[in-house]
């Protein structure tokens, strides 16, 4: 099983997958509305205008799992989402990133060490994984901003 075949549900419920997305160039991030991290949903959404005609897409993932900051029902998540920053992107269920209930789509992520060698369990919210139409995966910490040239230029080599 690919990361593409792994069944998830959209925020809305219904059951989805990655299938939908396989040839396009994808950042995955695990969301949260109530943390300091959260107005990268800004620069997420800047992202997804510029390059969605391209084939790119931004894939959300709300998770509780860092100090509650993501306490809401999929519809408090789904208001907060497009009346605040007016994402359009696609948002996923909400899911365990790390422990024992950690969806399986973040199980093959989480094997990926980012630049600075970390794999294994998501450290925050926010955490980027760009997967590209190749299959190749290329994490960022959470730190790393929608804006920073380094993520930037990693979504346009893959995009050409």
């Amino acid at each position: 099983m690919t990361l593409y075949d792994i069944p998830i549900h959209t925020l809305s419920g219904e059951p989805s997958s990655l299938g939908a997305y396989k040839d396009k160039t994808l950042l995955l991030v695990n969301v949260a509305s109530k943390c300091g991290l959260t107005p990268q949903y800004e620069g997420l959404e800047t992202l997804q205008r510029t390059y969605e005609s391209k084939g790119f897409s931004v894939l959300g993932f709300p998770c509780n799992q860092f100090m509650g900051q993501e306490p809401g029902t999929a519809e408090e998540i789904q208001s907060f989402c497009s009346t605040t920053y007016g994402v359009t992107f696609p948002l996923f269920e909400k899911i365990d990133v790390n422990g024992e209930a950690r969806h399986p789509i973040y199980d093959e992520l989480t094997k990926v060490a980012d630049a600075e060698g970390h794999d294994g369990d998501i450290r925050w919210n926010f955490e980027k994984f760009l997967v590209r139409p190749d299959g190749t995966i290329e994490r960022f910490a959470p730190q790393v901003t929608p804006e920073d040239p380094e993520l930037i230029s990693a979504i346009e080599t893959s995009l050409s």
